[in-house]
């Protein structure tokens, strides 16, 4: 460590972690010429967190696999701590980590096997390993999983683990590509002290791209990227006070949330309106105050306050103007919504896996047209709850009604009445877009004239009309889940399950996909949905916390945020309050 410290020290002072000039890279897919990244110049400082973000498709992981020597670039150089990567790619490599997307854990190995396997590759002297091996099963919280198999571990500690192999030798540059995708709150903050250490600790750089725009305020600077191009640079704050005097909190006691978020976004002036807690967050195009009386005429109990602007508020404003829009309509399903009783109805729901139960004893309402968030950390049971209530997954013991078919006796019934959405999409990678409409429409048993029809909806609908013979693996995340919930909606379901739909997709596109929803419920659709993003949660009417198969807390976001309010933190945010329900403390108010 006081090698790697000291020759940190000997670099020149000017020396960057890392240097772009007039970089360029492009792909072909099929006949298409993608420019992945169009002639970019940055430097990134030594010794801090630097943020990369963007859209899908922005340039973000292209940007990684180039610095980490992994491809090379069509025009332009990239210098690596001041070192060439198009001729010493090699040395390069020997001086970072990388931890893409998808990191390659061997899930058939134990933790221990995984982190010998890495300091193999890596090169890490046999004597120096137990010390490290103990700092980073500290660090992770992994110490007393050595023997389990990386399969068997949550997504949180699959994380940890990637984390730490990549850390197996302390590199001088750590490339972190959207890191905390997928991971619960609780593993999300311990990701993040974890990198924070290693950086005060060793003066280690970090390059670090991630779809939570609350961690960009994290990191010492940012840079904007967009269709391959940097918009900006510079430190969050920066990009934040660009807003000053444009942002907002509003709240209307005459209007459902929802309703008056759907007002409010349609208003003239409006940029943004999200829902934040029990009110929505307005960003205005201009400095002019909004002008509310105009904007709900007739609705009672109108409250208006500036609040500071946030990072995520330019983002949207920076990329929204760049981001070709198109219409998200009032109608995107003739169905019926179910008459009479609960939509969802579970009873002591059980399901077990040999010894090892992980869903127990779950009982849970949902009404016609509600949006039910099922929140949890990883591993807390939320998507073996989805699957049994699917039909996709047997249950052990318990009582599952959906859509008044109870799935003991009518499993396949109950699924030609839903629509679901998983967290890998389901998609048939190799299938274009528009054979992928087909099978699934074919497969919820449409035909002829209808199917027909249904696709062409699709089509319009989602804006997939220009990629309708791309193969669903060569499309954008954002992309993919518009084909997904295409599919998922093609047959015009009267209940949608929808399992971290949002997970790693950029803000534009959640909101783009909660617009959908929101629209879905307003017409009697019942929507189930997981999600990590606790922003989103509050989109909710209900929910319920899970963790080791149980149901912690279940009520509104309103509800759940006072059983959390504490002497210290009288209001604190829904992530607050999810975090210190799952790790409870005494300081927790009766």
């Amino acid at each position: 460590m006081k090698t790697a410290m000291r020759d940190r020290d000997e670099n020149n002072s000017t020396e960057a972690a890392l240097e772009l000039n007039a970089v360029s890279k492009t792909f072909t897919s099929g006949k298409r010429i993608i420019q992945a990244l169009d002639g970019i110049s940055a430097r990134i400082s030594l010794g801090c967190i630097t943020g990369l973000i963007g859209s899908d498709g922005a340039g973000k992981t292209t940007l990684m696999r180039l610095a980490a020597g992994l491809l090379l670039t069509d025009s332009g150089q990239m210098k690596v701590l001041g070192r060439d990567v198009a001729t010493e790619a090699l040395a390069i490599q020997a001086m970072l980590g990388y931890m893409p997307q998808r990191f390659g854990l061997y899930e058939d190995l134990s933790v221990q096997e995984n982190l010998d396997l890495y300091a193999d590759l890596q090169g890490l002297p046999l004597a120096e390993r137990p010390s490290r091996y103990a700092e980073l099963m500290h660090m992770t919280g992994l110490a007393t999983f050595t023997r389990r198999l990386a399969g068997q571990l949550s997504g949180g500690m699959k994380q940890k683990l990637g984390l730490a192999c990549t850390l197996v030798r302390s590199p001088q540059l750590l490339l972190l590509d959207e890191p905390t995708v997928g991971v619960d709150p609780v593993s999300r903050r311990e990701l993040w002290a974890i990198i924070e250490r290693q950086v005060e600790s060793t003066q280690m750089s970090v390059l670090l791209s991630t779809a939570y725009l609350d961690e960009a305020e994290r990191c010492a600077e940012v840079l904007l990227l967009h269709e391959g191009k940097l918009l900006s640079q510079g430190p969050p704050a920066e990009f934040s006070n660009r807003l000053k005097g444009r942002t907002y909190s509003l709240s209307a006691t005459g209007l459902t949330k929802r309703e008056l978020q759907r007002r409010l976004s349609r208003a003239p002036g409006v940029l943004d309106a999200l829902i934040q807690g029990e009110h929505v967050r307005l960003v205005m195009t201009n400095h002019e105050p909004p002008d509310v009386k105009h904007m709900l005429l007739g609705i009672e109990g109108v409250e208006l306050s500036a609040v500071p602007p946030r990072f995520e508020d330019s983002f949207v404003e920076m990329l929204g103007i760049n981001t070709p829009k198109y219409p998200v309509s009032d109608s995107h399903t003739s169905v019926k919504p179910i008459t009479g009783g609960a939509a969802i109805e579970v009873q002591d729901l059980t399901r077990c896996f040999g010894k090892f139960v992980a869903v127990d004893s779950v009982s849970f309402n949902v009404g016609r047209g509600e949006v039910f968030g099922l929140l949890g950390a990883n591993g807390a049971g939320k998507t073996t709850t989805f699957r049994m209530l699917c039909g996709l997954l047997p249950v052990s013991s318990g009582r599952a009604s959906v859509a008044g078919v109870d799935l003991h006796q009518a499993a396949a019934t109950a699924r030609a009445r839903i629509g679901y959405m998983s967290q890998r999409f389901s998609l048939y990678g190799q299938f274009s877009v528009i054979q992928n409409l087909r099978f699934f429409g074919s497969a919820y048993g449409l035909n002829g004239v209808h199917r027909q029809s249904r696709i062409d909806w699709a089509l319009q609908e989602f804006g997939l009309a220009s990629e309708v013979d791309s193969n669903s693996d060569a499309l954008s995340l954002g992309y993919r889940q518009r084909l997904s919930m295409a599919c998922a909606l093609l047959h015009e379901p009267e209940i949608l399950f929808l399992d971290e739909p949002t997970s790693g997709v950029d803000p534009l596109a959640r909101r783009e996909f909660w617009r959908r929803i929101n629209t879905l419920a307003e017409q009697g659709v019942t929507v189930l949905v997981t999600t990590h993003f606790m922003e989103e949660a509050e989109y909710c009417d209900r929910l319920a916390i899970m963790a080791a198969g149980r149901i912690l807390v279940l009520g509104s976001p309103a509800e759940i945020k006072t059983k959390a309010q504490t002497v210290s933190q009288p209001t604190p945010t829904l992530e607050d309050a999810f975090i210190r329900l799952i790790q409870p403390s005494t300081e927790l108010q009766a």
